[in-house]
């Protein structure tokens, strides 16, 4: 934790804390030290958020970690990748497998959660409009890709493998709208539009420029099937089927 105090909760429940921040080297070297195995999980898009990834790799070597996990994404191309935040993905990856170090990764597709996002607050009154095109993607919820992540470094060895974490079937955003409908008792349909138009209803709902043109950059990537691979892994892992899109939507929106 970068604020310990913070953690209060999990230390009461007698879960052993540890200070350290990824923008401080020194930091995360001494909370990692009689440190078996250390999953990291990807920061966020900040400027340099990829030299954070590179500090906990460099920690856990110096450390003395004989396993390091990473949370990646699972994408069928990154070579061709319109948003260009997720290549550190692969640049992260590419660092741990030079580090010398044992490594897990942990490639999981697009979160489930993140559907209320993308469709806006008033998707119940009126549908669903994205520039998506007849994209799909084998959404998971992330509590899944969690439990899994926790099954496979609790119970596994760290034998320098990938796994690709996505549902067992992928789903175009008309298959949301159809499972919306339904879970409502209200008439929701998934209209494709335009990269512009989409920009300019994000726009009249205040959403700042920045977060505009990174969600485009999502959506272009699913509408060119960056988002499509699916992978028995999740359910092994989990030791059952993953979180139908069905199931999870009902949570997600409180239907």
């Amino acid at each position: 934790m970068r604020d310990p105090a913070k953690a209060a909760d999990l230390q009461a429940q007698g879960i052993s804390i540890r200070q350290g921040d990824y923008r401080d080297p020194a930091s995360l070297e001494r909370a990692m030290q009689g440190i078996d195995k250390v999953l990291l999980v990807s920061g966020g898009g900040s400027d340099d958020g990829l030299q954070q990834h590179y500090n906990v790799v460099d920690a856990a070597k110096k450390a003395g970690v004989s396993c390091i996990a990473y949370t990646g994404r699972a994408l069928n191309d990154p070579a061709t990748l319109a948003n260009q935040l997720m290549v550190r993905h692969f640049q992260t990856e590419d660092y741990i497998k030079a580090s010398g170090l044992n490594y897990v990764l942990f490639r999981n597709i697009l979160y489930m959660d993140v559907v209320p996002l993308f469709v806006g607050p008033r998707v119940l009154e009126s549908g669903i409009n994205l520039p998506a095109g007849e994209g799909r993607v084998s959404f998971a919820l992330r509590s899944d890709m969690g439990e899994a992540i926790a099954n496979v470094l609790a119970e596994g060895d760290c034998e320098n493998r990938t796994y690709s974490f996505t549902n067992v079937e992928s789903y175009s955003f008309a298959e949301v709208a159809a499972a919306l409908s339904e879970l409502s008792s209200k008439d929701i349909r998934y209209t494709a539009i335009d990269d512009t138009t989409f920009a300019s209803q994000m726009k009249a709902r205040d959403v700042p420029d920045q977060q505009i043109q990174f969600t485009i950059g999502f959506l272009t990537d699913i509408r060119n099937g960056q988002e499509s691979a699916v992978s028995p892994e999740l359910a092994q892992a989990l030791g059952r089927k993953p979180t139908s899109l069905k199931e999870g939507l009902k949570t997600l929106f409180a239907l």
